[in-house]
């Protein structure tokens, strides 16, 4: 079961670097669906939100 699903979550709060470095591998890379348990409407919207941390400085690239 999807993580987001079952907190009923509508969106994901890109500000939150905490909750997003959940989902970010040792390397910085986002990590894939079967490891994260996102359904793939929640981890497109994941990726979008650490995509827009990036740019806002908020999470690095690479560590």
């Amino acid at each position: 079961m999807c993580y987001f699903c079952q907190r009923n979550t509508k969106e994901i709060d890109w500000k939150n670097e905490r909750f997003l470095l959940r989902f970010l591998a040792a390397s910085g890379k986002i990590k894939p669906r079967r490891k994260t348990g996102a359904c793939a409407l929640h981890q497109r919207s994941l990726k979008k939100a650490v995509k827009k941390a990036r740019e806002m400085a908020i999470l690095p690239f690479i560590r």
